[in-house]
């Protein structure tokens, strides 16, 4: 029987409601900030918390809010978990191989000054690999990466986090911005000239400010020549491509510039005194140059291939290929028990819409086969026995098991409060701030991408809501259409979905929590930064921002 959304079910009030449907997402901030509870467990006892939230309070039949919440885990597990079980197995067999010996002297070579590592690794070699992949991918392998160099596990951790910012918005060849224009039919080309001229300041600024964090402010400013270059090369790359080129490809071409400018000039420029964790004990690593240009190329064809292969797989003619011509997919149109039998209602839709529910098991298109196959490659290039491939896939999974439920439980959570209506009943409740809106709607996003793990998501949940709510009180829907997008890109560093990553990916497992507490403030700053940035632009500058066609 068809069930119709009710943002106002408590009381027929839209605050009432709102403070109740508020109760699962202010305890998984108290589960992880105050309390300090494991991720999965916090993850578990939040989806229960939504659960009773959705039949209580919203009148959720029992069968629909269960089949939400299905199709939710099911998307944790595929693509997601996929994902991040295929590139932290890849990074084990380059371990078991003992290659990471000489990444970590190659990498060294360059800089053996952790800042420095950071910079590269982190910001501009995770921002490629958020342009092309996306979902996780960043964060999992620069973090492993990291921890071989031998980074504290709480820093290799909440660097990346905080490094995957500014890339995030471009992530996936585009498809957050892709993704809005879709549901909101605003010009695609118009939204990504305005993310471009959102994020300029922030793709600046997070090169310096992960370093600043890590080392200090004293110790930031020695190395202020090479966080100058990094993300200089990075903003302005991103800025031109997404003003002029669309949104498919600021990331690759800017992450490249970054990656390639750092280099070079790390060749010409060194800090007066190379800086490390207080902790460390300062052995020297062996010198790259103690191993042959053919070691070395051994060791880094792991991640070459995956640069390569991650690639392609973004490319649109591939996915073309894959969906149209071999078709190696699972499709659920209709998710059993869900589609075709809730209803969204206005204002967040203009009449009475269905509520659709489908699901694709996708085998071929994910970024995690193209990672998985790249480990298969590495594989042979190190000549590891098949028994040796399986120990160590055994081993990424007994190593990911926590994680993988936290992912899942999130997932079943975001996936059931938005069917629910609960996430629109939060939103409604910003829009309602009048003229205010601007201040606050990249908040929205922010808050859209703590709840889906994805900015994408956040885009697909809030996008329309920012259009129709810009038109209401006159300011351009274009703006809060891209400051959903744009303060969406700093709520992924605190995002359960992204820690979880985080912690298996560093050996942080069970201490979901610390790395919560790591991001969370730093992440409020930013998203304050995107709130007066779109403030300013809204009515001090109204025409930096261009209109909708």
């Amino acid at each position: 029987m068809p069930w119709t959304h009710n943002y106002a079910a408590l009381g027929h009030s839209l605050a009432l409601t709102s403070l109740a449907g508020a109760i699962p997402v202010f305890f998984l901030f108290w589960a992880l900030a105050v309390k300090r509870m494991p991720g999965h467990l916090a993850g578990g006892v939040t989806f229960l918390l939504t659960f009773a939230d959705a039949v209580l309070v919203y009148k959720m039949p029992v069968g629909l809010a269960l089949a939400s919440g299905l199709l939710g885990m099911s998307n944790g597990l595929f693509p997601i978990a996929w994902i991040v079980v295929s590139a932290v197995f890849l990074y084990n067999l380059v371990v078991e191989a003992g290659q990471f010996t000489i990444i970590q002297s190659s990498i060294a070579s360059l800089s053996d000054d952790r800042r420095l590592q950071a910079l590269l690794v982190a910001f501009s070699f995770g921002a490629f690999l958020e342009g092309a992949a996306g979902f996780g991918t960043p964060v999992a392998i620069a973090g492993a990466i990291l921890i071989g160099l031998g980074f504290e596990p709480l820093y290799a951790a909440g660097i990346c986090l905080l490094a995957n910012t500014a890339p995030v918005a471009f992530g996936a060849l585009g498809s957050p911005i892709i993704g809005v224009a879709a549901v909101t039919g605003l010009d695609v080309m118009a939204v990504s000239q305005a993310v471009g001229r959102q994020l300029t300041l922030l793709a600046v600024l997070v090169p310096w400010y992960l370093v600043m964090i890590m080392s200090g402010w004293k110790a930031a400013k020695e190395v202020m020549p090479a966080i100058l270059v990094c993300g200089i090369s990075f903003a302005v790359p991103q800025y031109v491509v997404a003003n002029v080129l669309g949104p498919y490809l600021p990331n690759i071409i800017s992450s490249l510039a970054s990656l390639m400018a750092t280099a070079v000039f790390l060749r010409f420029w060194k800090p007066c005194a190379v800086w490390r964790f207080p902790n460390e004990t300062g052995v020297p690593l062996q010198a790259a140059g103690s191993y042959s240009s053919a070691q070395i190329c051994k060791a880094w064809s792991p991640f070459a291939l995956l640069t390569a292969m991650v690639g392609i797989w973004g490319l649109p003619a591939f996915k073309n290929w894959v969906a149209h011509d071999l078709q190696w997919f699972v499709n659920i149109p209709h998710w059993p028990g869900l589609d075709g039998l809730v209803y969204k209602v206005p204002p967040i839709v203009t009449q009475p819409a269905v509520y659709a529910a489908s699901y694709k098991l996708d085998l071929v298109a994910t970024p995690g086969t193209a990672m998985f196959l790249t480990s298969l490659m590495a594989m042979l290039i190190f000549r590891l026995k098949p028994s040796q491939g399986l120990a160590v896939f055994g081993k990424t999974l007994r190593q990911l098991r926590y994680p993988l439920f936290t992912i899942v439980s999130v997932l079943g959570f975001a996936y059931l409060a938005n069917y629910s209506g609960l996430s629109y009943t939060l939103g409604l409740l910003f829009a309602s701030a009048g003229k205010v809106f601007p201040l606050l709607s990249p908040v929205l996003g922010w808050i859209g991408v703590f709840l889906t793990g994805s900015d994408l998501s956040s885009n697909a949940l809030f996008g329309k809501l920012q259009q129709v709510t810009a038109q209401q009180i006159g300011v351009n829907p274009v703006l809060t259409v891209a400051a959903n997008s744009s303060g969406g890109v700093v709520g992924k560093m605190i995002s359960p979905q992204s820690i979880a990553v985080a912690a298996a990916a560093t050996h942080l497992v069970g201490r979901e929590s610390a790395l919560f507490r790591f991001t969370f403030k730093h992440s409020l700053f930013f998203i304050g930064l995107m709130a007066l940035v779109v403030l300013v632009q809204a009515y001090a500058v109204p025409g930096l921002i261009p209109s909708a066609p």
